[in-house]
């Protein structure tokens, strides 16, 4: 019996699951934005209270790697090696890309390239592009769109583009082999897949070292003087 601890924190919905054998026992989320700090913990506990409970022991923990939210990957990490370490378990990390691409593989045509785009501010989102067989075409990267963006790969495949970075994008991309997806977000039940293919693997990171991938520096901006 293989038992995973998921943790999804990438974009505003905070998510945690617990899996065993392919089958996912209990699933917590908070779509609140700005509410990962308060939630994750209550989901976590939640989660060990059902495994002691039930006696189940938890084997590893996954958790979405990023890119996305700087503050919200910080929490779920940290979260997450806190786990590993305590637990004495292995520590998975999957891109959370590839998760959203995991989530879309088998709901658009075959021969299609997946296009998850998470929100980066004004007219910038992250991507990947992905084939159906979850094989990167283009790595990741922090796109700023326009009308011209991916036209190279629209001009030869359907490419779905899909996540919270999407939306803003469809005024700009009407090349006619782009489709829109709305409402797919990245979430810990859709973790439970990648998480064991990883484990069967031995696809570990290291629990005091690993960092998640933010893609840019956090800039913090100071607030203007109010007048009195």
């Amino acid at each position: 019996m293989l038992t995973i601890i998921h943790i999804e924190t990438a974009t505003e919905i905070c998510s945690c699951a617990l899996s065993s054998n392919s089958q996912v026992l209990l699933s917590r989320e908070n779509s609140q934005e700005q509410s990962h700090a308060t939630s994750l913990g209550v989901f976590v506990e939640e989660i060990m209270q059902f495994s002691r409970e039930n006696d189940i022991k938890i084997d590893a923990v996954s958790v979405s790697s990023g890119p996305g939210s700087y503050t919200g990957l910080r929490i779920g990490v940290s979260e997450a090696k806190g786990l590993s370490y305590g637990l004495s378990i292995p520590l998975i990390a999957i891109p959370t890309h590839k998760i959203m691409a995991w989530m879309m593989k088998d709901k658009v045509e075959a021969d299609s390239l997946l296009c998850p785009m998470i929100d980066a501010r004004r007219m910038e989102v992250y991507s990947t592009i992905f084939d159906t067989d979850l094989n990167v075409i283009r790595t990741t990267s922090a796109d700023i769109v326009d009308s011209d963006s991916y036209i190279h790969l629209l001009e030869r495949h359907n490419v779905a583009f899909f996540g919270n970075g999407a939306g803003k994008c469809r005024e700009m991309i009407t090349h006619p082999n782009a489709s829109f997806i709305s409402g797919v977000k990245p979430h810990a039940s859709a973790m439970v897949f990648l998480a064991e293919q990883a484990f069967s693997a031995g696809d570990f990171v290291d629990s005091a070292y690993f960092e998640p991938f933010y893609l840019k520096e956090f800039v913090a901006t100071v607030p203007k003087n109010k007048v009195i």
